[in-house]
């Protein structure tokens, strides 16, 4: 499913622009796309060697069912029952 602000798609027709793509609908789209996180919980990356940003999650520990969750201001996955 495409949620962005703008689809470009609903732009062209056949191959050829049916209108011009504003900068301030790309820069809407960029601004609905981009993470919104505290920054502890970024970290720098890259990605198809630009840089990028990434959110910080740990590691799965394994098989079995777990929640996300905070323990003691410390993230991790906590197990559970399986439901």
């Amino acid at each position: 499913m495409n949620d962005f602000p703008n689809d470009f798609r609903d732009r062209i027709t056949e191959g050829k622009s049916t209108s011009p793509i504003s900068a301030a609908n790309l820069m809407q789209n960029f601004a609905w796309a981009k993470l919104v996180a505290d920054p502890s919980l970024i970290e720098d990356t890259t990605q198809l060697g630009f840089s990028a940003r990434k959110l910080k999650i740990p590691a799965l520990p394994g098989q079995g069912t777990f929640v996300l969750g905070s323990v003691n201001g410390t993230m991790q996955w906590i197990a559970t029952e399986e439901c």
